[in-house]
């Protein structure tokens, strides 16, 4: 699969990811294996989502790469992904030494993702069940969040867990949606739009 890795690797930087430490990243993180079994196709390295189960995708390799260049990863950053899914993202994330914090909400992919995560080496990736829209306050505030499913809003509780500084990337609308780009000052934030995307939408656990 290692030719198949690296032709992925070419694709996404042929589409404008330009980031090395990112491009090494997607070229180190087995993206095979996190499909499972059942949904694995011959062609796990195309440039497009493939099903999880449970109406859920893994998101196409240049999304991928493209949200985690545009926050900005460094060695030891705080990072929340809301919508760990097959857990890919993370372990990308992961492999560029962030400390990785991630929240499903259907119990079997969590269980899955934590699996895969540990038996890939990333077993400092913390995958918690629960609804993606409250966040992980006890974490919080985090340095950049990174959310891979679409609310038809920006979630206020995600806001009010960024850092003063930090970062956002989200996709936000129903059908074709809107990625946004927020950036967090003091009580304020600024909103930059970006590219048009479609992903899968965001579930909102029960009210307790």
């Amino acid at each position: 699969m290692e030719a198949e890795r690296k032709a992925m690797v070419a694709v996404v930087k042929a589409h404008g990811v330009q980031d090395d430490r990112v491009l090494a990243a997607m070229g180190k993180v087995r993206r095979h294996v996190y499909i499972p079994e059942a949904h694995r196709g011959r062609d796990s390295y195309g440039d497009h989502p493939c099903p999880i189960g449970h109406g859920q995708t893994i998101s196409q390799p240049f999304i991928v790469a493209y949200m985690t260049q545009r926050i900005g990863v460094k060695p030891g950053m705080r990072i929340l992904e809301i919508g760990t899914g097959s857990g890919y993202q993370a372990a990308v994330l992961a492999e560029l030494e962030a400390e990785v914090f991630s929240i499903e909400i259907v119990p079997a992919l969590a269980d899955h993702a934590r699996g895969v995560l540990a038996a890939e080496g990333y077993s400092t990736v913390k995958v918690k069940t629960g609804d993606g829209y409250k966040g992980w306050p006890e974490h919080a505030p985090f340095d950049a969040i990174i959310v891979t499913c679409a609310p038809a809003d920006i979630p206020k509780k995600l806001v009010e867990q960024l850092k003063d500084g930090g970062r956002m990337i989200l996709p936000v609308g129903t059908g074709i949606q809107q990625l946004v780009i927020l950036e967090k000052a003091g009580d304020s934030f600024k909103e930059i739009p970006d590219l048009h995307v479609r992903f899968v939408p965001m579930v909102k656990g029960s009210e307790e």
